[in-house]
């Protein structure tokens, strides 16, 4: 027989962050989180999102063992402000039995219909910066720490119990190597005369912090035309800096600012933490924070985390001056290997800023939705 339990103790939520440690122990593609971060993620004394958001948790349990995990989300700001009456679930993680998601989805389906919400769709967080979609292919490739990692019969459930697609997301990859300067380095130097724009680089954190807070306002600015997107609020932008901070190295960054030093336009990129959060186990004491260093120094892998650029800027060629900065960076490191984060597959502009580097797609995700 199979029982839910909403989860709400702190003792509770460490056994609903740890469930996928067992889902997936022998998988060598699965990435844990690091426990405490998931955790606090979830506190609504510490993560600000709870100012404007509501969330559940619940547990599938079979003969007393965890079996399946649910995270029911409503958004206020989206709902309110947006009118999309959504019941957002995430953090939805199950064993291949159809009972235990079932059982898990009507939760969250119950807890939409009591709020008047329209319709219901994940997997996805609590807002854009959150991980986002199930897996719909590229099972042999090992996750990021941004990106949830799922094994292929999820799909065929959510299938079975009548969703449907509601958006598909693309990853893709290419070598450094499909990277030729002849594709930007003379629109750089056009773009910059022209607008009389410079980019801006880094070599140590403390100096990106003064810009931060500018980068969250142009970050909902240029994103704010996107489906689904949710604005950062200011108390947000405080918790977030806290949150990825330790995970940027400076180098990686690139930003670039008018003649008036205002930013316009921005991008992160990251070090692939993937094997060394697969090392740290989801805990960075006593030897999971030298892994995680290491990569931040070290790695030859990078992600494309975010890039954006104001509406007054957009088609005007900014990106020629990010990608020439980050040339040089990227040759002085030895990167071998660039990755993008998922991107709606309606997105013909970013399919179209990175063509000449002959991409390829090797993950594919979608999110599901139903009617309330």
């Amino acid at each position: 027989m199979i029982t839910l339990q909403e989860m709400m103790s702190k003792k509770e939520m460490k056994a609903f962050v740890e469930f996928p440690f067992k889902l997936y122990k022998n998988n060598p593609n699965w990435v844990p989180p690091i426990i405490n971060d998931e955790i606090e993620s979830f506190d609504k004394t510490k993560n600000p999102v709870f100012l404007h958001a509501d969330a559940r948790f619940f547990v599938a349990l079979k003969n007393n063992e965890i079996v399946g995990r649910i995270a029911a989300i409503i958004n206020h700001l989206e709902i309110n402000e947006q009118n999309v009456k959504k019941m957002r679930f995430g953090w939805f993680d199950f064993i291949d039995d159809l009972e235990v998601s079932k059982m898990l989805l009507e939760k969250v389906e119950e807890i939409g219909t009591q709020n008047k919400l329209e319709f219901m769709e994940g997997p996805m967080g609590f807002s854009n910066l959150d991980k986002v979609g199930v897996l719909t292919e590229g099972f042999d490739h090992i996750g990021s720490m941004i990106t949830w990692y799922n094994y292929p019969y999820y799909k065929e459930h959510f299938e079975k119990l009548g969703f449907t697609v509601e958006k598909e997301y693309n990853e893709s990859k290419f070598p450094f190597s499909n990277v030729k300067t002849e594709f930007f380095s003379k629109a750089n130097e056009l773009v910059r005369k022209r607008y009389q724009l410079k980019p801006l680089n880094f070599t140590k954190t403390k100096d990106i912090l003064p810009y931060v807070d500018e980068m969250f306002d142009l970050f909902n600015e240029s994103y704010a035309s996107l489906s689904s997107f949710v604005p950062i609020s200011g108390i947000q932008k405080t918790y977030f800096k806290k949150k990825f901070i330790p995970f940027i190295n400076p180098e990686l960054i690139v930003f670039v600012i008018d003649k008036e030093e205002k930013l316009v336009a921005f991008a992160i990129t990251m070090p692939s933490f993937s094997e060394a959060l697969q090392k740290s186990k989801g805990k960075l004491f006593p030897f999971g924070i030298f892994h995680l260093l290491n990569a931040k120094k070290y790695s030859k892998d990078i992600l494309f985390y975010l890039i954006g650029v104001h509406p007054s800027y957009q088609n005007k060629g900014v990106h020629a001056i990010i990608f020439e900065e980050f040339f040089k960076t990227f040759t002085k490191k030895g990167v071998e290997n660039c990755f993008r984060t998922p991107e709606l597959s309606t997105n013909k502009a970013a399919a179209a800023l990175w063509k000449n580097f002959d991409p390829v797609v090797y993950k594919r995700r979608c999110t599901f939705r139903k009617d309330l």
